[in-house]
């Protein structure tokens, strides 16, 4: 690598422990890619090839009004007919844009037809310039965070088996007065639902509903000028806590990064027109950026490593809230070609991967 491409990349020698701290088990291994609707045929191939690498989870992004994915259990449901291990999950579902009854039979029945590989991630949704999918979707009913906080407690009642009518005559095959619950019911189906929450309080939410707890490339930020890695590591604590007082145990946690693993000068080139929009001034807003998220709120982000493996490697290690981590998501460059993409993946499983098995064994 140039010196120019090291310097706006790697990471200080000092920010690297010496020995990182221990890991309760192996750090499962994810990752995360935006689907466009033109090539689903593409981002089926893409996660068919993380499987034969070694990947445990594949996550999509999910968009409204967008050429992303919509539709994400449709596509999921797909690919498990094309995968034999992968699990499938989303980074995640918007809940603003769903209605609780329906996406509970859509989340049970993607699980029995993915043979119990559904990790469904669910959150809020967008907040900012809301009108625009009022027409679509229909008008909140009242604050956001309340509108997407009782439909969340109703799905998760729903999934639970919630009693919500009693038959009458005019069922067929069903006995008058027989409870009615929404179908298919799948035991142990919250087990396998996450929450993507970014603040201490809302991690801490996840916890107590024993939701599993996705923490993305993004925190809010609080004002205190504390860096992007204290503030999600106070989230992932909130969420442990709160979990445990409630007799969940230690929860589940998956933590995505962009920390992209190249091994050619071209390639390097080729990524760094690839970072997220609000990074593309200039290389040098690589490291932590403090901007505004989709809700309009002020937001920190987290650092973009595209080196070398064994500076990737060292990076994640170095991590705090990937050390405590259950899962890894890698969030792969959106708009790269497949055969990039896989390239990524490749290197990462390859000479990334086990550098960090190493250190949680």
């Amino acid at each position: 690598m140039s010196t120019s491409a090291q310097s706006t990349t790697r990471l200080p020698l000092a920010a690297v422990p010496d020995t990182p701290a221990p890991r309760r088990s192996a750090l499962r291994l994810g990752a995360i890619a935006q689907v466009e609707h033109e090539d689903m045929a593409a981002g089926l191939e893409l996660f068919r090839a993380a499987e034969e690498l070694g990947i445990e989870t594949g996550y999509v992004r999910v968009r409204h009004l967008q050429r992303t994915l919509s539709s994400p259990l449709l596509f999921l449901v797909a690919l498990a007919q094309r995968t034999e291990r992968l699990e499938l999950g989303t980074a995640l579902i918007p809940l603003r844009f769903e209605n609780a009854g329906r996406l509970a039979e859509e989340l049970a029945t993607a699980h029995l037809l993915t043979g119990g590989r559904l990790r469904a991630g669910l959150g809020p949704g967008y907040s900012a310039h809301d009108a625009m999918y009022v027409r679509a979707f229909g008008a909140l009913q009242g604050d956001r965070r309340d509108h997407v906080d009782r439909l969340l407690h109703d799905l998760l009642s729903f999934v639970d088996g919630e009693i919500v009518a009693g038959a009458d005559a005019r069922i067929e095959e069903v006995e008058p007065g027989t409870p009615l619950r929404l179908q298919p019911q799948v035991p142990g189906l919250r087990e396998h639902l996450a929450y993507g929450a970014a603040s201490p309080e809302r991690a801490a939410m996840a916890g107590r509903l024993g939701l599993g707890l996705q923490l993305a490339t993004m925190a809010p930020d609080d004002g205190s000028g504390r860096p992007f890695e204290q503030l999600q590591l106070e989230a992932l604590h909130a969420y442990r806590e709160a979990s445990r007082t409630v007799g969940h145990g230690e929860g589940r946690v998956m933590v995505s990064r962009q920390m992209l693993p190249v091994r050619e000068e071209a390639e390097l080139e080729r990524f760094l027109t690839l970072i997220p929009r609000e990074r593309t001034a200039a290389p040098g807003v690589l490291e932590e950026y403090h901007g505004t998220e989709l809700g309009g709120r002020g937001a920190v982000y987290g650092r973009i490593v595209l080196d070398e493996p064994s500076v990737v490697a060292e990076a994640l290690r170095a991590d705090p809230v990937v050390r405590e981590a259950d899962e890894l998501a890698l969030v792969l460059p959106a708009g790269a070609p497949l055969e990039d993409q896989i390239r990524v993946l490749d290197v990462f499983a390859q000479h990334v991967a086990p550098r960090l098995q190493s250190a949680s064994s």
